[in-house]
């Protein structure tokens, strides 16, 4: 199945976080977090501004995103776990060290 969010909304997956800390412990599921880092699978168009015209999303497909702990709304689609949620819960775009290191 195909799927494509509406108007300025996101399809996330979750990025699972590590099961060790950096000293070694490993930690149980009970006690793990969900994860706010996730990458985006899908978005919609955009959103409207005042005049009508057509407002591109910054996120596309594949960029690395961090989300607040209870953003977004959990969907099945094809027996996976994903995130619905509005651009403006996204809180920013992880980029790769390698790419920083390059434009600096």
């Amino acid at each position: 199945m195909h799927f494509r969010p509406l108007h300025d909304r996101v399809l996330v997956r979750r990025i699972e976080a590590e099961e060790k800390t950096s000293g070694g412990i490993i930690i149980p599921d009970t006690a793990k977090e969900k994860p706010m880092e996730g990458e985006v699978i899908a978005v919609g168009p955009g959103a409207r501004d005042d005049s009508g015209k057509l407002v591109e999303l910054a996120v596309q497909a594949g960029h690395r995103v961090l989300f607040g702990k209870w953003s977004g709304t959990e969907v099945r689609i094809d027996g996976e776990d994903l995130l619905i949620m509005k651009e403006s819960d996204i809180l920013g775009i992880i980029e790769a060290t390698a790419e920083l290191k390059k434009a600096a």
